[in-house]
């Protein structure tokens, strides 16, 4: 009787160990997608006829369909030979202007997934706690969102241009900011150059890169941007600074108090081979730069061009519509005065774009959306970022890499996202047309694919109620 027990229990052990090795090799996934067409932006293809099983929020089988079994999911979303993607990421955004606008503020996350985009990098503001509140739910999968890095209050002088920000003239008012940032648990460290000194500059980078801290900045004008990079700085945002250092007078400017009133002496005077040499270094010490070249374009013609009826501005607040007034009568100041400074700037920015991308310098897609900055829509003006650098000279190919490689490389998590391969992040869009053949089709969703739910654009999108 024994034996026969004995027998018996071998017998289900072999069975139950047959039953889980089976299992293994055939999981239970989250999400199948099949028949698709799986956008390889590294290798600038597309690989046709394939299927990517999900698990949580991980990729964990691509192969081809003829070999694709019966597997078990949750949920099956038959691509039917469109294009997919993994999500954009947006690496300049703002969210702010105070308590008020908190919620239309938080309106904007889903703004942004509609667009495609499943990863922003908030370049400081007023809201840092709420801010990072909606990072850790979109995380915790409770709220519908993009992923968020955010820097946090930015850093600047004793009076800082921004509210919200930590204003710093000292080593040890540095030393306590840089104490709150960690404390709050930022992912960089954003400065500004409203009233910082160049002095106060070089401190808040030292500190930084003795903490591990990456930086990126606007570099004040009063600084040199070689040194910056020497003593550790990891990002550039805009191209003013780049163009300084690309004329043979920028240290002789660096000793005026023009501000940027020195910008038509550096467009008379920019060398391109001296900038060749800047965007070598830039390249060689990893120094990422966000061009944003869509917001130069907008607000250069923000004077003249009528807006009221963007179809976009059903989507945003009207608070932060509000806040669009201070740029528009900037801009007619500037027109009545004859400055011709950002369309200057608006054209050699957009001519240092192929020569940094063939120097090798980590090109970052960023719109700068956010309130305060007028008509620049969250979402969309991501694609229009990607179209003003393909309009500067880059492949759709290439346009695409300083969004969805280029922005993990920046935070150093390239193992994980950038392509549609076993093991990485399922941050996924699906497009109606080839973003390849031309870089418009980037605009035509299907669907967005964000901790393994499905969206559709038309249940993000909520237009405002009057």
């Amino acid at each position: 009787m024994m034996k026969n027990i004995a027998i018996s229990f071998i017998i289900l052990l072999l069975i139950f160990s047959c039953k889980e090795n089976k299992e293994n090799e055939n999981p239970k996934f989250d999400l199948i997608i099949t028949n698709a067409k799986i956008v390889d932006v590294q290798n600038n293809e597309i690989q046709n006829k394939k299927f990517i099983a999900i698990k949580n929020d991980t990729i964990r089988l691509v192969g081809d369909m003829k070999d694709f079994d019966d597997h078990k999911a949750n949920e099956k979303l038959d691509a039917n030979n469109k294009y997919v993607m993994p999500g954009l990421w947006d690496m300049h955004v703002h969210f702010r202007g105070g308590d008020s606008l908190r919620k239309e503020n938080k309106d904007l996350l889903g703004l942004f997934l509609a667009f495609g985009i499943t990863t922003v990098r908030d370049a400081g503001g007023d809201i840092s706690t709420s801010v990072l509140n909606w990072k850790k739910q979109v995380g915790e999968n409770s709220l519908a969102g993009p992923d968020i890095f955010s820097s946090g209050p930015k850093l600047d002088g004793e009076n800082p241009a921004w509210e919200g920000s930590l204003p710093v003239s000292t080593s040890e008012e540095i030393n306590h900011a840089l104490d709150s940032l960690e404390n709050m648990k930022v992912d960089y460290v954003k400065i500004y150059d409203g009233s910082l000194r160049e002095e106060t500059y070089y401190e808040i980078l030292k500190q930084a890169e003795k903490r591990g801290l990456k930086t990126t900045s606007h570099v004040p004008l009063s600084a040199n941007l070689q040194k910056a990079i020497d003593l550790g700085l990891d990002g550039v945002e805009h191209m003013y600074y780049i163009a300084k250092a690309g004329s043979p007078i920028a240290d002789s400017l660096s000793k005026t108090d023009l501000g940027y009133g020195m910008m038509p002496y550096i467009f008379d005077t920019f060398d391109k081979d001296l900038a060749k040499q800047v965007y070598q270094k830039l390249a060689s010490e990893n120094v990422s730069v966000t061009p944003t070249l869509h917001i130069g374009k907008v607000l250069s013609n923000v004077a003249d061009e009528d807006h009221s009826q963007d179809s976009l501005r059903n989507y945003i607040g009207k608070g932060i519509q509000e806040t669009y007034k201070g740029r528009i009568e900037s801009a007619k100041r500037a027109k009545a005065s004859g400055s011709t400074m950002r369309e200057r700037m608006k054209e050699l920015a957009a001519s240092m774009i192929v020569p940094m991308f063939e120097n090798g310098v980590n090109i970052l897609a960023g719109s700068d959306s956010g309130a305060f900055n007028s008509f620049v829509y969250s979402g969309e003006s991501l694609h229009a970022e990607l179209e003003a650098l393909v309009e500067a000279g880059l492949t759709p190919a290439q346009a695409l890499q300083t969004s969805i490689i280029n922005g993990p490389k920046f935070f150093e998590l390239e193992k994980f996202f950038g392509s549609l391969e076993k093991g990485k992040v399922a941050d996924i869009i699906v497009l109606d047309e080839n973003p390849l053949e031309y870089i418009k089709n980037t605009r035509s969703i299907d669907r967005v694919i964000k901790n393994h739910k499905i969206y559709t654009p038309g249940t993000l999108l909520k237009p405002l109620k009057d």
